[in-house]
């Protein structure tokens, strides 16, 4: 978001935060095998808009329903852009999926793709369930950079 660069959507639509939720002594204990659910999985609501400054979660870009299989090991993200010809979708979509890889253990197969009806593309979901598309992206340093502004 830099001056002189006209917005897709000017005006977004700012939700309330959830509220972070409150950790059990056994999830503390790091004795106790504690499986990966969806509570831990939404850690992506911070994530950062490429194009404004809020979350994800303030955009409702992504809420709190994914699907999260700790025994099979996998988890599948829907997300939502704030407008269906979004051109940072991708980007938002990327950036998820790192937040994930780099925050699961390797064992876990991971699935971002575009709530269905609410993008013009479906291209962007092909992009993102491609390993080598999404590997070339992460060895491009300029894209790779605003990946990690996105996750700062």
């Amino acid at each position: 978001m830099s001056g002189g660069v006209q917005l897709e959507n000017a005006n977004p639509v700012i939700f309330q935060r959830s509220v972070d939720r409150m950790l059990t002594a056994s999830e503390e204990d790091e004795d106790v095998h504690d499986p990966i659910d969806d509570r831990e999985i939404f850690l992506i609501r911070s994530i950062n808009d490429p194009e404004h400054p809020l979350s994800l979660e303030e955009l409702n870009v992504v809420e709190q329903v994914r699907q999260v299989n700790d025994t099979e090991s996998t988890v599948s993200v829907e997300f939502t852009p704030t407008i269906p010809h979004c051109s940072m979708a991708t980007l938002i979509g990327l950036s998820i999926k790192v937040k994930l890889l780099r925050s699961l253990p390797d064992r876990f197969k991971i699935d971002v793709h575009i709530t269905p009806g609410t993008h013009a593309s479906e291209e962007a979901n092909k992009q993102l369930a491609d390993k080598e598309r999404v590997a070339a992206a992460l060895e491009n340093s300029s894209l790779l950079e605003v990946v990690n502004q996105c996750l700062s």
